[in-house]
């Protein structure tokens, strides 16, 4: 079930990242002097970095972080 829930936001924010809906839109102005668009991406900045801390807290695969005996590491 995670794994669906995971792969259903990703998909989201894949859908989100294409902002169709600001591309002939320059008003309003956030704060003033930043159009819409750029502020809009900015937000979805933040928005993938937090899916990507989320995705690796759930989905990250343990295994890799064992560590590796210093005496086979010498044998590679």
């Amino acid at each position: 079930m995670k794994t669906l829930g995971l792969s259903a936001l990703i998909l989201a924010f894949y859908v989100l990242h294409q902002d169709f809906w600001n591309w002939r839109t320059t008003q309003p102005l956030a704060f003033g002097f930043l159009p819409v668009g750029l502020w809009y991406h900015a937000l979805y900045t933040l928005g993938c970095s937090a899916l990507l801390w989320l995705l690796i807290q759930i989905a990250w695969p343990s295994h890799l972080e064992n560590s590796v005996d210093p005496e086979e590491e010498n044998d590679r």
